[in-house]
C-alpha cells in the first residue's frame, strides 16, 4: 500500500510510547516547563499595563455587564466582558475566567447576538455559560479569544459567515515565526489573570476557569502554566489527541509541535493536579468521542491519585452533543472556589 496510514500509526505508537508514566512533582515540574517552551513565548516592551477603559456598561436585573479593553501585548489590544453580581455582600466575590469556543465569540458566552443585541431566543451551545455563572455570585471576566468576533483579521471581518474565524491563518504565520495560536492565547489569559487580581470586586484568592471547546483548550492550557486559577472545568473538550484532534480535520489551533513528546492529552491536563478539575462531556459529542473521552478521565484519575487528590476530580457524562451542559459544573465551580481558602 502506498498510503501513509501505517506510517503515521507507528510513529505515533513509537512517540507515545517514550514518555514516562512517573506521574509525580518531578515529572509535573519538567512536564510544564517544556510545555511553555512548546506552545512559545511572547516577550513584550509594553511598559504601560494593562490600560483597562471601560467602553460599554449596561444594567440586568441580576448583574452588571461592562465591557473593558485592555492591552496585552505590543499592538494586540483585547476586548472583555465583565459580569459582576448584584447580590448585597460585605465579601469579595469568587471569579471565573470564561472561555468561549468557536463561534462568535465572547458575546455568544454573555448572552449576546453577533450584533451587540440581548439574544431573546433560546441560546446556541454555548448556553448563555457566563449568565449562568454570574447568577450563582461569581464575576464572570469573558475575553474575546484572538481570532474570533471583534478579533479577528480585517480580511474576515466581513464576510457572510458569522461564525468564520482568523484561527487558521493567525496560526500558521505564528507556526513559521515558532509560536502557536494556543501560546498566544494563553500568554493574553495570564495578562486578563493580572486584571482580574486587579479588581475591587474580586476575592484574588478564588479564581476559577470554565473554558469550552477550544475555550476549553485554552483553559487546561492556562491552567497548566497558572498557579492563580484555583480551579478548573473543561466542557466538551477532554479526550486524547488520538481520538480527537488526529482522527478528523481539527482548526490548527488545536496543533502544539513536539506535544505528543509530553503525553497524551490527558497527561497533559494532568499537570494541573493537584488542583481541582471538573469534566464535562457530552455523552454522543461527535468532536471529542465518549469513548475517548472516558479513556481519558481513566488516566486523569490515575494521575490524582498519585497525587493524592482522588477527590479533586470531578466529571459529568450528560445526555447531549458538543454543547455546555452546566447541571454540575457550575455548582461544583462556586462551591469549590467559596472553599478554596479553607483547603489551603
Amino acid at each position: 500500500m502506498w498510503a501513509p496510514d501505517f506510517f503515521l500509526e507507528n510513529l505515533y505508537q513509537r512517540t507515545v510510547s517514550k514518555v514516562t508514566k512517573e506521574y509525580n512533582e518531578s515529572w509535573k515540574w519538567n512536564g510544564t516547563e517544556l510545555f511553555e517552551q512548546l506552545i512559545g513565548h511572547f516577550p513584550s516592551s509594553q511598559e504601560k499595563g494593562l490600560n483597562p477603559t471601560v467602553i460599554e456598561k449596561t444594567e440586568q436585573e441580576d448583574y452588571s455587564r461592562l465591557r473593558v479593553e485592555v492591552t496585552t501585548l505590543d499592538n494586540l489590544i483585547m476586548p472583555i466582558y465583565i459580569l459582576i453580581p448584584k447580590q448585597n455582600t460585605n465579601n469579595k466575590f469568587p471569579a471565573v475566567l470564561a472561555l468561549h469556543g468557536h463561534g462568535f465569540g465572547s458575546k455568544e458566552i454573555v448572552g449576546l447576538n453577533v450584533d451587540g443585541t440581548e439574544n431573546d431566543h433560546a441560546p446556541g451551545i454555548h448556553q448563555n455559560c457566563a449568565i449562568e455563572l454570574v447568577k450563582k455570585g461569581m464575576v464572570v471576566v469573558a475575553p474575546e479569544l484572538i481570532g474570533f468576533g471583534d478579533r479577528k483579521l480585517v480580511r474576515d471581518i466581513h464576510s457572510d459567515n458569522q461564525n468564520q474565524n482568523s484561527c487558521f491563518a493567525i496560526a500558521s504565520q505564528l507556526l513559521l515565526m515558532g509560536k502557536t495560536l494556543a501560546g498566544l492565547r494563553v500568554f493574553e489569559c495570564k495578562k486578563v489573570l493580572d486584571f482580574i487580581d486587579s479588581m475591587d470586586e474580586v476575592d484574588p484568592e478564588r479564581i476559577g476557569c470554565f473554558g469550552f471547546s477550544g475555550g476549553g483548550l485554552v483553559a487546561a492550557f492556562t491552567s497548566i502554566v497558572d498557579q492563580r486559577i484555583k480551579a478548573t472545568v473543561l466542557s466538551g473538550y477532554t479526550n486524547t489527541f488520538k481520538g480527537s484532534i488526529m482522527e478528523r480535520n481539527h482548526c490548527l489551533d488545536n496543533y502544539i509541535p513536539g506535544v505528543l513528546q509530553l503525553g497524551e492529552m490527558p497527561e497533559l491536563i494532568g499537570l494541573i493536579a493537584p488542583r481541582p478539575l471538573f469534566i464535562e462531556s457530552g455523552i454522543d459529542d461527535p468532536l471529542f468521542p465518549l469513548k475517548h473521552a472516558k479513556e481519558a478521565l481513566d488516566i486523569l484519575s490515575h494521575i490524582y491519585e498519585k497525587f493524592n487528590a482522588v477527590n479533586s476530580l470531578n466529571y459529568h457524562l450528560f445526555e447531549g452533543e458538543h454543547e455546555i451542559c452546566g447541571d454540575k459544573s457550575y455548582e461544583w465551580l462556586y462551591h469549590t472556589l467559596l472553599n478554596t481558602k479553607n483547603s489551603a
